[in-house]
C-alpha cells in the first residue's frame, strides 16, 4: 500500500492529505536548508532570463512589453507546474514499478514529501523575523518587554479588537542609532523598503507586517493549493493537477510577482501579467486566513470571525494591493498591535493606511504573537484538511 494508492484502498482519500501534513512538518522542522538548490531559486533563474529576452525584442514599447510578460507568465508557471505533475506522476509510476519493497513504498512518497515542503516558507520566515528581534537591543528585545493579551470583540459597526496587548511603559532612554544597525540589517533581507534609518520602533512595525503578510503569500496560499490537489487525488482524480503541481504553478506567478511586479520603468507594463495572476491566487487564501484567525486566537464564535474578515477588509481597502492590506489588518485585528504608516522605498515616501489604528504599536511581544498564530492556524488549516479528506473517502 502507497501514499498513491489506487481507488482500491479504503484510506485513498485519507493520504494525500497526510502527505500535506508530513509537507508542512518537514518545513517547520529543517526549513529551507542554504545547501540545497532550490525550485524558487529555479525560477528565478528563469525569470531573469527571460526578461532578457523580452526587453531585448519589446524594447520600452508597452504593449509589447505586456505580452512579453504574458509570455513569461504563461512560460513559468505552466512550466512550473508541468514540471509538478510529471513528478507526481512519476512518484505514481516509481509505486506500481517492480521494485524492492522499501523502494516501490517511500521512494516516490519521499520525493513529494520533499518538493512540496520546499513551497512552504513556514520556518524560514519564522527565523527571518526572530532574527530580527534577536538582533535589537536588550531594551527592546522579547525579553525586555512583559505583555497580558486580552481578547475582545464588540459590534461590527464599533472599532474591532480582537486581542488588546497592555504594554508595559518603555525605557526613556532608547538604544543608540549603532545599536540597532544589526536589526535594520537583518530586516532589510525580508522588506522592500528602505531600513537604513528605521528607529526600534518602526523595525518592530516592519517585523510585525512582514511577519502577517509574508504568513500569507508564503504560507497559506501555498499551503491551500496543497489542500486543493490533495482534495482532487481523494475524488480518484490521480491523474490531473496534485499538491505539487498547483503549488509549483503558485510560487512560479509568487516568484514572477516579487522579481516583476513593480510599477516602475518597463516593469510597468512587463510584470502585470505575473502581478495579476498572482493577486488572483492569493485572493481566496486570503480572506480565508481572516475569517479563520479568531479561532486560534481565542475567540470561537462563528459571528466574531465574520467581524474580524469585515474589519480586515475595511482596514485593507485602502491598500494598493488587494490582499497585502487584507492580509496585515486581519493579522493586527487578532494580535492586537497597531499596523501600517510611512515607509520610505529609496527616495519615496509611501503613506499606508493605519490598521487597528485603536491597538497599541507593535511590540516585541506582538511580533511574537503573530508567529504563534501562524502556526497555530497552520495546524488548524491542516486538522481540517485531513477531516475534508476522510469525508471524501467516507462518501466514496
Amino acid at each position: 500500500m502507497t501514499l498513491l494508492a489506487s481507488g482500491v484502498d479504503s484510506f485513498t482519500g485519507i493520504h494525500p492529505f497526510l502527505l500535506v501534513i508530513a509537507a508542512a512538518g518537514l518545513d517547520r522542522l529543517v526549513g529551507d536548508p542554504r545547501w540545497c538548490l532550490h525550485p524558487v531559486v529555479v525560477m528565478g533563474w528563469g525569470i531573469s532570463w527571460l526578461r532578457r529576452l523580452a526587453e531585448q525584442w519589446a524594447g520600452d514599447r508597452p504593449l509589447a512589453l505586456r505580452l512579453a510578460g504574458g509570455v513569461i507568465t504563461a512560460l513559468l508557471v505552466g512550466g512550473s507546474g508541468s514540471a509538478g505533475w510529471a513528478l507526481e506522476q512519476a512518484t505514481q509510476h516509481l509505486g506500481r514499478a517492480e521494485l524492492p519493497a522499501p523502494l516501490s513504498v517511500t521512494l516516490g512518497p519521499l520525493l513529494l514529501l520533499v518538493a512540496l515542503a520546499s513551497a512552504l516558507a513556514g520556518r524560514s520566515l519564522e527565523q527571518a523575523v526572530r532574527e530580527v528581534l534577536r538582533a535589537l537591543p536588550p531594551a527592546t528585545s522579547p525579553l525586555g518587554t512583559r505583555t497580558q493579551a486580552r481578547s475582545t470583540i464588540q459590534h461590527s459597526v464599533r472599532p474591532v479588537r480582537i486581542a488588546q496587548a497592555v504594554e508595559d511603559p518603555e525605557p526613556s532612554s532608547g538604544p543608540g542609532p549603532e545599536d540597532l544597525e544589526p536589526a535594520r540589517r537583518a530586516l532589510s533581507w525580508i522588506v522592500g523598503r528602505s531600513t537604513d534609518d528605521l528607529s526600534s520602533a518602526e523595525i518592530l512595525r516592519a517585523a510585525a507586517e512582514t511577519a502577517s503578510e509574508n504568513a500569507v503569500d508564503g504560507l497559506f496560499a501555498p499551503l491551500f493549493w496543497m489542500l486543493v490537489g490533495a482534495a482532487l487525488w481523494s475524488a480518484g482524480l490521480t491523474g490531473g493537477p496534485g499538491p505539487l503541481c498547483l503549488a509549483w504553478g503558485f510560487k512560479a506567478a509568487s516568484t514572477l510577482d516579487s522579481m516583476l511586479g513593480y510599477r516602475r520603468g518597463r516593469l510597468t507594463w512587463l510584470g502585470t501579467a505575473g502581478a495579476r495572476l498572482d493577486d488572483l491566487l492569493v485572493w481566496l487564501p486570503c480572506r480565508l486566513v481572516a475569517l479563520s484567525l479568531p479561532l486560534v486566537a481565542g475567540i470561537h464564535a462563528t459571528k466574531r470571525c465574520v467581524v474580524l474578515l469585515q474589519a480586515a477588509l475595511r482596514d485593507g481597502a485602502p491598500d494598493p494591493s488587494p490582499n497585502a492590506g487584507v492580509s496585515q489588518a486581519a493579522y493586527a485585528h487578532a494580535a492586537g498591535v497597531q499596523m501600517g504608516g510611512l515607509n520610505r522605498y529609496g527616495d519615496a515616501i509611501k503613506a499606508k493606511p493605519l490598521l487597528a489604528k485603536d491597538c497599541p504599536p507593535a511590540s516585541p511581544a506582538a511580533v511574537q504573537r503573530i508567529l504563534k498564530l501562524s502556526l497555530r492556524l497552520e495546524a488548524l488549516w491542516l486538522a481540517a484538511g485531513l477531516a475534508l479528506g476522510a469525508g471524501i473517502s467516507a462518501a466514496q
